[in-house]
């Protein structure tokens, strides 16, 4: 029988025999089965309409796959923040007709991928369409664009994938995730039209090339972290749980996957208050530690996540990973790595087989002639910051590590204190090369480093920490700085012997660094050893010698010996002439210093004429912000305070200011000496108010920074009990006056220029007081001190002389008031001239002597003269403008002229009124006499 299908290929019975052949071919024989007729429509029902089915099916499936595949997630339950970054994008793709590509990159575990899904979330009505791609791998990759085709319908390939996307114009966003390989080309995959919108998250900040806008994902905001840390670990937000979550979110430096598993691990535990106690002695467990429930679909621990960019680095970035982890984990330096490959071995220093695995590091960013290779660093640096393990500060050109990245850098190394060590030496051969004269600033950078160095106990050589102690020293460390000195000073005397030139030259650091501590008497007394050995060893014009002569001169200067110092400066500055030339910076230190001796010593005038000649040399020499240079302009700015020059004393303290902040940092000592000084050319200014405010944060931070005791603190509490009695509050003034004199008199002795300035100032606050017997004693003893230290003619014991002849007229001593005012004017017209602040007080006082004794016209002319010199010097409105109108007026009512004397207390009070408040008494005073008048 055989099958005969129609329209349908199907396989038959078997043929029969053949027939007969013929020329053309003849017919096949019968075929011997039977015969069967099967109509298309009978065959279709069972199998084809099956096979349509299944194929159908199977499409289906593949739709649902590659929905399910690219499928945008929510953004966890917990998101917290991040409102400056959301708001920035929410900008970025606002707008319309090009295609929009935003950047999130940072840290893994820095939470990227969840602000772009908040966005998202948020967003989702503005894009026809939401694609999500895994983009870790290129198969990945693929493998989305693939199911983008399948979706639409428009193939079943990555390119189809990618054309729908291009010839679609409409507003879709494609999610590019993880895209942190940096050996991917993402360029590859991104549609290459004008429209469209793509989210890419990275730890490889080098894809902002694609964006039209980025953002670095750092650290989270304080309150954000807290929020973030008590959802995580289901705990209510009470005062005492955020309390205690805001030590735990600084512990973790405010990185929110750390904050999510330690959220984790406190809402199985249930112990808020005893986690951070935990953490501390099992900190890499638990940052290791996968939470058996997630509030999303982030499958690593903070450990993992970077050990598994970690385990993509080649050997020398992952080296130069590790040993930044044995620095501070910011303000880390080529410049450190690139001196120190150029250190240069001495007799006294360590060896090359000693320092050999500083140097095999060092080498892998040396060149083929040994020399410094700065394009192999960066390489390396690169490699790492690709996976945002290291940042760099493009304006502070410098590199810093996360602190929980840096604390598992090292915990990822086997030998720390090998690392230590080789770390360590690498910054001491670093300083080793650095200038003496740029060492002040090289220190602020060093500093921290030096610190985690000397905290791990790192084994260095002796003369590097030696160079460690210097650092200390120029970064305004002293107290650290004096620890080490004192250890290399032990160990030098024990090993070279206490005559060594090494060990002198420590020694005299050593003096030097105690004056900075204030310790002026313990410096003095050393450094008078060291010069002494140092001119028998070394000889007197030895460079060291002439450096420990410098440091005594400076130890006299501080110890009120003005003319010692002067001496022996123009002595050590006409040697340093000799020795290095006129413009060394040696020579210019000293010659600056000797200006600072004719100044303390009343001679104003050839103290400014000299520091004029030296600024300018070392502007030249050194540059305008080096710190040798802002020292003199700090020291000219004040005297030219003391000079009467109010306002430009006031501008150039502001320069000067400015450029130590920048140069040295808020809290250095040198930055604060000139805030303190600022504060009093407000002082002198009249603006009390300012000058108060401003002390009050020099005294906070110098006690922070300086110690109580320290003689730059105990000035600024002087100062600022001035503030106080200018302000009116003489109690609280005296209070603070009596505890300075009394540790001025512990610290730098009873005969100290430092401590007699005070007591005067004491003094004044009896008066102030009504205690006008008890003021006058102490005025007449300091009075008689400040002319056996300073003579007659210095400054201060004219200004002494001056408020003692204000308690002679307190006391209603009159004629004695009178006889010694003419003597102070007369003396301070010479020394400091007719226009000068001080004078024109004088002035003033000499004419309520005259009032005092009934001669009011000639009070009432001096008074006129006084008050025209003072609006010159002064301004309108200085309090000690008004306090001379004020008196004038008082001359008007004494001879008759009383319309004259209301119109002039009228302005006065108007004045008064705006610059000190209607409650200060120099204002109820004024408005009393107005009062009386009417």
């Amino acid at each position: 029988m055989f099958l005969v299908v129609d329209m349908l290929a199907s396989q038959g019975g078997q043929g029969g025999a053949g027939g007969q052949a013929h020329l053309q071919g003849g017919t096949g024989g019968a075929g011997q089965g039977p015969i069967v007729h099967i109509t298309t429509p009978q065959l279709i029902a069972p199998n084809l309409q099956a096979a349509l089915a299944t194929e159908q099916a199977l499409q289906l499936r593949n739709i649902r796959a590659s929905q399910i595949a690219n499928h945008c997630p929510p953004p966890s339950r917990i998101f917290c923040g991040r409102r400056d970054i959301l708001n920035k994008m929410h900008h970025f793709f606002s707008g319309t007709g090009i295609q929009h590509i935003y950047v999130l990159h940072g840290l893994g575990g820095a939470g990227k991928t969840q602000i772009a899904l908040k966005f998202i979330n948020k967003s989702s009505s503005r894009f026809s369409d939401i694609f999500f791609i895994d983009t870790s791998t290129i198969a990945m990759i693929e493998t989305g664009l693939k199911n983008i085709a399948i979706l639409k319908d428009f193939g079943g390939s990555p390119e189809d994938g990618l054309l729908w996307l291009t010839s679609k114009v409409e507003e879709w966003l494609l999610f590019f995730d993880n895209a942190d390989d940096p050996n991917i080309n993402l360029n590859d995959f991104i549609p290459q039209c004008n429209h469209g919108n793509i989210i890419i998250t990275s730890r490889n900040p080098g894809l902002c090339v694609y964006a039209g806008s980025h953002s670095t994902v750092l650290d989270m905001e304080e309150e954000d972290a807290v929020a973030l840390l008590l959802k995580s670990a289901l705990q209510k937000a009470t005062v005492c749980t955020e309390q205690i979550a805001v030590e735990i979110v600084k512990t973790f430096h405010y990185l929110p996957l750390a904050i999510v598993q330690a959220g984790a691990f406190i809402s199985k535990s249930r112990n808020l208050e005893g986690y951070l106690a935990l953490y501390m002695k099992n900190q890499a467990r638990l940052l290791s530690e996968k939470p058996a429930q997630s509030y999303d679909r982030y499958a690593w621990t903070v450990y993992t996540t970077w050990q598994m960019s970690f385990d993509r680095l080649t050997p020398p970035a992952a080296m130069f990973l590790q040993h930044c982890s044995f620095l501070y984990y910011n303000g880390i330096s080529e410049e450190i790595f690139r001196n120190a490959s150029k250190y240069q071995f001495i007799p006294k220093g360590p060896s090359k087989e000693e320092l050999q695995e500083p140097l095999q590091f060092l080498s892998h960013f040396l060149g083929p002639t040994g020399e410094w290779d700065s394009l192999q660093f960066l390489d390396a640096m690169n490699e790492v910051q690709s996976y945002s393990l290291i940042r760099f500060d493009v304006e502070k050109k410098l590199f810093s590590i996360h602190p929980l990245v840096h604390a598992w850098s090292r915990a990822t190394v086997q030998d720390p204190k090998r690392y230590m060590s080789s770390m360590g030496s690498i910054l001491g051969m670093a300083i080793s090369e650095c200038s003496e004269w740029d060492m002040q600033l090289t220190s602020l950078l060093l500093c921290p480093h030096i610190e985690l160095a000397v905290q791990m106990d790192a084994e260095v050589a002796l003369v590097f920490r030696n160079q460690y102690a210097i650092t200390f020293w120029q970064g305004g460390r002293y107290k650290q700085a004096e620890k080490l000195f004192e250890e290399v000073l032990k160990q030098q005397t024990q090993f070279l012997g206490e005559n060594h030139p090494d060990t002198l030259h420590t020694m005299g650091n050593l003096a030097g660094l105690y004056s900075r501590l204030g310790e002026h008497r313990k410096a003095k007394e050393l450094a008078v050893i060291v010069l002494e050995k140092q001119k028998h060893v070394l000889g007197k014009n030895h460079p060291n010698t002439l450096h420990t002569m410098g440091n005594l001169a400076v130890s006299y200067f501080h110890l009120g010996e003005q003319q010692e110092a002067k001496e022996l400066n123009i002595i050590v500055s006409e040697k340093w002439r000799q020795v290095l030339g006129e413009n060394h910076p040696d020579t210019l230190r000293t010659m600056g210093n000797l200006a600072s001796s004719y100044w303390h010593l009343g001679e104003y005038q050839q103290a400014k004429d000299l520091m004029l000649i030296v600024l300018e040399k070392q502007k030249q020499v050194l540059g305008e912000n080096h710190p040798d240079t802002l020292h003199l302009m700090d020291n000219l700015a004040f005297l030219s305070l003391c000079m009467g020059e109010h306002k430009m004393a006031k501008e150039l303290m502001g320069v000067v200011l400015q450029k130590r902040r920048q140069v040295l940092g808020e809290c250095h000592p040198d930055t604060l000496h000139t805030m303190g000084n600022l504060a009093n050319s407000y002082s002198a200014l009249g603006e009390h108010k300012k000058a108060e405010e401003l002390k009050v944060i020099v005294l906070e931070k110098q006690k922070q920074v300086l110690g109580e005791s320290h003689p730059d603190t105990l000035r600024t509490m002087g100062n600022l009990a001035n503030s106080y009695s200018a302000l009116g509050e003489h109690q609280r003034a005296k209070e603070l006056r009596a505890s300075v004199v009394e540790k001025q008199k512990q610290l730098l002795s009873e005969n100290h220029p430092d401590t007699l300035w005070n007591m005067g100032n004491l003094a004044n606050s009896y008066s102030n007081l009504g205690e006008h017997q008890r003021a006058k004693e102490l005025k007449a003893i300091v009075v008689e001190k400040q002319k056996q230290l300073l003579g007659e003619n210095h400054p201060n014991t004219l200004l002494t002389m001056s408020n003692l002849a204000s308690s002679y007229s307190d006391l209603a001593e009159h004629q004695k008031a009178q006889e010694l005012n003419v003597i102070v004017l007369e003396k301070r017209n010479k020394v400091l001239g007719d226009s000068h602040p001080g004078t024109l007080r004088t002035m003033s006082k000499l004419a309520s002597t005259y009032s005092a004794l009934g001669d009011h016209q000639r009070a009432k002319e001096l008074r006129a003269i006084l008050l025209d010199k003072q609006k010159q010097v002064l301004g309108d409105s200085h309090p000690g403008t008004l306090h001379t109108m004020g008196k004038l007026a008082n001359s008007y009512s004494a001879l008759g002229e009383h319309q004259k004397a209301k119109e002039l207390n009228s302005a006065v009070l108007e004045k008064q009124t705006q610059l000190l408040g209607n409650n200060h008494p120099d204002t109820l005073r004024t408005m009393g006499k107005l009062a009386i008048a009417h």
